[in-house]
């Protein structure tokens, strides 16, 4: 049964068959007593009754008579009737059966007395032991609604009550995971609005000053023209800003589902470099696709696409006149990798490390284009499709960041 696996329910079940079992060795043990005590009694009232009857000269052929005779008769039932001895007579008047009432009854209370004191120091141990487990569940309990998960519940041992403890350390466990999440939700939210407030403060105030020059010279028609460009100029880099940062923060928060189908990767590079060409060549700059073997990878071929598109933007900001921004891709037995490399100015060592944060940018490209989210946005593309990214760079030599997929199996 299962309630036996509880270690402290099997040890009160030993107890109960042991305290049973003393019991009937008790009751054996007490009618042997009484039996013996009884035997004694019967002996010292035939020993009186030869006595007296051996003092008045009865022969001892009439007393052997007497003593060994089973027969009863109306007239021996009379006799004892005269002299006082009936079933209605007092025990207090019949000496050797009052002795024996009185034995029998003190050591029946003596034997219920004991048995009752085992049984109830039992009862007391188990319930005690019972109860300091439930004192130890609700403090830990309590400590679970205060929010301190580094308590533990007690689950030394198998059975029900010990089984109730794990589901409540799991759904504290769950409890604990819940609280995290939210609060990590408040602070990335928190930080989600901080980043896009502090952002946005740039092209607001550069907004605003040029409200204020176009409403100032109405009639002078370039300084309309030029600060009307830089007015939507602004406000293009906010759309941008805007749009990579509610992607981003879909991302982070898991909403986007993507959809995984088989894509070839010169298609992928060939969408994601294909709004770049023109921008490329109005720079003097050159983006080239190393299409020499054709592999496919598993992935959202939209999101995929626009991951890679903004790593070749990052690097069309990054290079000069005459850069050259090439495109290749290598399959092995594990994994396909996607290389993207260029001839720019490259990345220093202590910048490496951060640039796939939000809005990090190096002081050697402050003037450059972009609000700094796009490579942060294409890392969370590619590891919310378990895929990795990576950037190898040595300054004056260029950079490549290397996209790799594991292979279908």
């Amino acid at each position: 049964m299962n309630i036996f696996r509880d270690k402290q329910v099997k040890g009160f079940g030993i107890f109960l068959i042991f305290f049973v079992f003393l019991f009937f060795l008790s009751g054996i043990g007490l009618a042997d007593i009484q039996s013996k005590i009884g035997m004694n009694l019967f002996l010292s009232h035939n020993n009186a009754v030869v006595t007296s009857l051996l003092e008045q000269g009865v022969s001892d052929d009439v007393i052997a008579k007497a003593i060994t005779n089973t027969a009863v008769s109306a007239k021996g039932t009379d006799f004892l009737s005269k002299i006082g001895v009936t079933e209605h007579t007092a025990i207090r008047f019949l000496p050797f059966v009052s002795e024996f009432q009185r034995f029998s009854g003190f050591s029946m209370l003596l034997l219920w007395g004991l048995m009752s004191i085992i049984l109830l120091y039992g009862v007391y141990r188990f319930l005690w032991i019972r109860e300091q487990l439930y004192l130890q569940a609700a403090d830990v309990i309590d400590h679970f609604i205060e929010g301190d998960f580094s308590c533990h519940m007690p689950q030394m041992h198998e059975g029900t009550i010990y089984r109730l403890f794990a589901l409540t350390e799991q759904l504290s466990m769950i409890l604990q995971s819940k609280n995290e999440s939210g609060h990590k939700t408040k602070e990335f939210l928190k930080n989600t609005i901080s980043d896009i407030s502090h952002q946005l403060k740039t092209p607001l105030a550069a907004l605003t000053m040029y409200y204020e020059i176009i409403s100032d010279e109405p009639d002078n028609l370039e300084t309309v023209k030029e600060y009307s460009n830089k007015a939507g100029m602004s406000l293009k880099r906010m759309e941008q800003l805007i749009q990579s940062m509610l992607k981003i923060t879909r991302l982070d928060a898991g909403s986007i589902i993507f959809i995984k189908n088989r894509c070839r990767i010169s298609e992928l590079v060939s969408l994601a470099a294909s709004e770049l060409t023109t921008r490329a060549a109005s720079e003097g700059k050159e983006i080239i696709v190393d299409k020499s073997s054709e592999e496919t990878i598993i992935c959202d071929r939209q999101w995929t696409s626009e991951a890679l598109g903004n790593i070749v933007k990052n690097a069309l900001d990054h290079t000069g006149i005459g850069g050259r921004i090439r495109i290749s891709w290598k399959r092995n037995p594990a994994m396909i990798r996607i290389f993207i490399s260029d001839n720019g100015d490259g990345i220093a060592a202590e910048d490496l490390p951060h640039i796939f944060k939000r809005f990090y940018r190096s002081k050697k490209s402050l003037d450059t284009q972009g609000a700094g989210l796009g490579l942060s946005l294409a890392k969370s593309i590619v590891e919310g499709q378990d895929g990795m990214i990576s950037v190898q760079s040595d300054q004056q030599e260029g950079t490549i960041f290397t996209v790799s997929f594991l292979t279908d199996m």
